[in-house]
């Protein structure tokens, strides 16, 4: 029978001398749940030969970049929680074995967004931080590419910008090998100039298709869900890349990563602790910024001993 909240948060305070601390705790079921939102210490006493806990960690999202820019990628994704993935299509991880101790638990910020006037040189965006715990770390997510380069590579690599009259793609970055996907490559025609999406913890940033129409930036790759709080919350999805039209190229992310812009309108920043993505910066009015990465997360779950 699950434990209430009252008899848990009495086991948590002086059941056997066993107590932990950190976060914003809370009781799902039978579990006792941390959650991180930002830096902070896991604190654990009394546990005897210590404690089996399961972990998911997200590093900060990146940013996309100026200027008909890609997406960026979101951060890096780690999960040993019930059947539940890990990023980059990993299979699930192993639990941390924790004794008595304090644990450090740094929560990654995201990226910082880019300001372009049109004057200065276009600029990538800039890179997701990492979140960790104990043993695991995770890699923040690249920042997208600019005109006409490459994403960043990262957790989930950043998209790559459109090749504008230089013919060439600006492909997506690279992703981590168990913590996310690559991002999408950016167009390469004279008009109709998009970036292609940031990498997502679920899947690859979508490439721009410049021909034949419809034409559109690459959107975020897709993100997570987890139940590790009691509750399915999706997060580490990508940004989408900037466009140069007002119709039809707005580029969409989900699970936490930004929109791309476009004429019309801005990018939309990343989810703050989802880890997303921010969008790239379309071809709209000046100055303008690119969406910034959301923050990271880390939570951790145990058995409360019966």
């Amino acid at each position: 029978m699950p434990l209430g909240a009252n008899k848990a948060a009495l086991f948590a305070a002086s059941a056997g001398g066993f107590s932990t601390s950190g976060g914003t705790m809370a009781i799902d079921g039978d579990y006792q749940v941390h959650t991180f939102t930002s830096s902070g210490n896991f604190v654990v006493s009394g546990s005897g030969d210590g404690i089996t806990v399961d972990f998911l960690v997200i590093a900060g999202g990146g940013s996309g970049g100026d200027n008909l820019a890609g997406g960026g990628g979101a951060g890096g994704y780690r999960n040993s929680y019930s059947t539940e993935a890990t990023g980059g299509g990993g299979t699930n991880q192993s639990a941390l074995a924790i004794t008595d101790n304090t644990y450090a638990v740094v929560v990654g910020a995201g990226g910082a967004a880019i300001t372009w006037d049109g004057v200065v040189s276009s600029r990538e965006g800039n890179d997701g931080s990492t979140s960790s715990v104990s043993s695991i770390s995770t890699v923040g997510g690249g920042g997208g590419g600019v005109r006409p380069g490459p994403g960043r590579d990262g957790g989930s690599g950043g998209g790559g910008s459109d090749g504008y009259n230089n013919y060439t793609t600006g492909v997506g970055g690279s992703g981590t090998a168990n913590e996310g996907y690559d991002g999408g490559e950016g167009n390469v025609a004279p008009s109709y100039n998009g970036g292609g999406g940031g990498g997502g913890a679920g899947g690859a940033g979508g490439d721009a298709k410049n021909w034949p129409f419809p034409v559109y930036a690459g959107a975020g790759g897709a993100g997570l869900d987890s139940s590790i709080t009691g509750s399915s919350v999706g997060r580490g999805g990508g940004g989408g890349g900037g466009y140069s039209d007002s119709s039809g190229g707005q580029s969409s992310a989900e699970r936490g990563g930004g929109y791309g812009g476009t004429d019309d309108g801005p990018p939309a920043n990343g989810t703050a602790n989802t880890g997303g993505g921010g969008g790239g910066l379309g071809q709209g009015s000046l100055p303008a910024t690119s969406g910034s990465g959301g923050s990271g997360v880390v939570i951790l779950r145990y058995l409360i001993p019966s």
